[in-house]
């Protein structure tokens, strides 16, 4: 949530201040319809306050139910996303701003929009390694679901190791709709880590997503086992983070002796 703290002094009205208060409350007692109504309020009496609009937003974004489709749910995913935007055409920079939207619109499988709004997440903050990371889990979103397609057609499934089975015919269509994605999620997944060299989780796509370029590189038999060979690398990799934070995390708690 946005720090009220940023408006709370100058000539801002007490009655919006006092409508902000009740609504952040109301937020985090988790009763949303009554949060959403006493920041509108809050932004009728002070229209031109962003940090209001991002409370509201903000309130709004969290009853977007990831997935759902239903007309509700796009509604308020809307009304979410038009009040962050209306915050960047005051203040074009405001990273917060973009983060929302493209989280909204991930939710709602909007991932061409997410994904670029995540890029501009990255022009204003170049060492965000979560924003690189969801360029890169978008990237294999959409190729993961172009091989189903492509070998569902077939009556295939995918093996995850290039799919050797599949006819030349079969991979050359999956290498034209993914050769562009693999490629972009591999950059922006190896700056995710470049970023916080332990993200465990964008060590995880990397695996996947070198899986899928196993499929690219249909043509190349020692290309796709080097890819597949990289796969299993970053599940190590993945697999060695995870041991270190859980025994970070265990040293933590245990009690310190005298």
């Amino acid at each position: 949530m946005p720090e009220l703290a940023s408006e709370s002094g100058g000539t801002f009205n007490p009655v919006a201040r006092e409508e902000l208060n009740q609504g952040i409350a109301a937020y985090k007692n988790a009763h949303y319809d009554e949060a959403i109504s006493r920041f509108e309020r809050a932004l009728q009496i002070e229209p031109g306050s962003e940090v209001a609009a991002k409370y509201l937003g903000t309130a709004w974004a969290q009853q977007v139910v990831p997935g759902l489709d239903t007309p509700d749910n796009l509604n308020g995913a809307g009304r979410a996303i038009t009040i962050f935007r209306r915050i960047l055409d005051k203040s074009p920079h405001d990273a917060d701003s973009m983060k929302q939207i493209a989280a909204i619109d991930f939710s709602i499988k909007n991932f061409d929009e997410a994904k670029e709004w995540q890029k501009r997440v990255l022009n204003e903050e170049p060492g965000s390694a979560e924003a690189a990371y969801m360029v890169g889990v978008i990237d294999w979103t959409l190729a993961h679901q172009n091989v189903l397609n492509v070998l569902q057609s077939a009556g295939l499934q995918d093996d995850g190791e290039g799919n050797r089975a599949a006819s030349p015919a079969l991979l050359g269509e999956i290498k034209a709709q993914n050769f562009a994605l693999v490629t972009e999620g591999l950059e922006y997944l190896t700056r995710a880590v470049d970023n916080r060299p332990d993200y465990e989780e964008a060590m995880i796509y990397l695996n996947l997503t070198y899986r899928r370029k196993a499929d690219v590189d249909c043509a190349d038999e020692s290309a796709r086992e080097e890819d597949l060979a990289q796969a299993k690398e970053w599940t190590r990799k993945a697999m060695e983070q995870r041991a270190a934070g859980e025994q970070k995390r265990k040293a933590q708690a245990e009690p310190a002796h005298p």
